[in-house]
């Protein structure tokens, strides 16, 4: 099934696939380009999440996805990359992110200064997708190099150098969550050059809906099991009875990943959620999330028809 299959089945708007086709055709993709272009590993769902970011995307915007974690951000972003034949740049955004690492920098090559491209200058020049992942981690004076970029201007000032355009096609797709460790408010200027998406937490049934699609052998029972066992997790971690860190999206599909090598899933799940947790007390709470739902006696081929 496509990528376009797919949001079909999800109910997007006809009309916006109809003008994203037409944006592919209008910028086809480059031969030199397409090692930059992947399927992503996993579809995002959200039939209103995919309306807004397309409509977006068309309009000629750049997006910021912000929302909790495990909410498949960065999956949407990947996604949206793929859907638009774009190849795609990530930065992935600390506190020591400078202005160099974002657009280059002069270095040393065969004898002379020459200028290694940074990522979103990269992006520019090929109209790719730029992908700005945690970008309220960095400094705001590193991501002020961003501004001209972003904004009407569209372009890239490299002192000695030259001004770079960006190709109509270039856009910059931004995550960020709120409350990590080393996060910071997001420049207001920052935030004015973006339209901000939020994320919403993926529901039971598109959880359900997304084990189907990575493990199509995994029973049903346990397909229940298994995402009402997450949302466990996130009501508890809402409730403050745990922190974020159990709610693992990653580590849950890492473990069910383990079960069907035949690891017990209790074992797989100390390992993707459990053990995510660094105190003793939220430990056995989440041993104990687990426990209503997965029997410690249950076997890893036990999951799978």
């Amino acid at each position: 099934m496509t990528l376009f299959d797919a949001l079909k089945k999800e109910g997007v708007d006809q009309g916006l696939l109809d003008r994203v086709q037409a944006f592919t055709e209008k910028y086809p993709l480059a031969e030199e380009d397409r090692g930059r272009w992947n399927r992503p590993e996993f579809f995002y769902y959200g039939k209103r999440v995919w309306e807004d970011a397309i409509a977006g995307l068309l309009a000629g915007e750049n997006l910021l996805l912000t929302g909790p974690k495990a909410t498949g951000k960065n999956v949407l972003a990947e996604n949206l990359a793929y859907l638009f034949a774009r190849p795609a740049w990530t930065v992935n955004f600390h506190v020591n992110t400078d202005a160099n690492s974002l657009i280059g920098t002069d270095t040393f090559k065969n004898g002379e200064v020459q200028y290694r491209k940074g990522p979103i200058l990269e992006a520019a020049l090929h109209g790719g997708f730029g992908i700005l992942d945690e970008i309220n981690m960095a400094r705001n004076d590193a991501v002020a190099v961003l501004h001209q970029a972003l904004d009407y201007r569209r372009s890239i000032d490299l002192p000695g150098y030259d001004r770079f355009d960006l190709r109509p096609e270039t856009r910059f797709i931004a995550t960020m969550n709120y409350g990590y460790i080393g996060t910071r408010e997001l420049n207001e200027a920052l935030a004015s050059r973006f339209l901000i998406i939020q994320v919403p937490p993926i529901t039971n049934d598109e959880l359900k809906a997304l084990l189907s699609g990575i493990y199509p052998d995994l029973a049903e029972e346990w397909k229940d099991q298994l995402a009402g066992l997450f949302h466990d997790l996130v009501i508890k971690s809402e409730n403050a009875e745990i922190s974020s860190k159990p709610v693992d999206l990653r580590g849950l599909l890492a473990s069910i990943k383990l079960m069907r090598l035949g690891l017990p899933p209790y074992r797989a799940l100390e390992m993707g959620l459990v053990n995510k947790s660094f105190d003793a007390f939220e430990k056995d709470l989440v041993r104990d999330a687990i426990a209503l739902r997965i029997p410690k006696t249950l076997s890893g081929s036990d999951l799978f028809a």
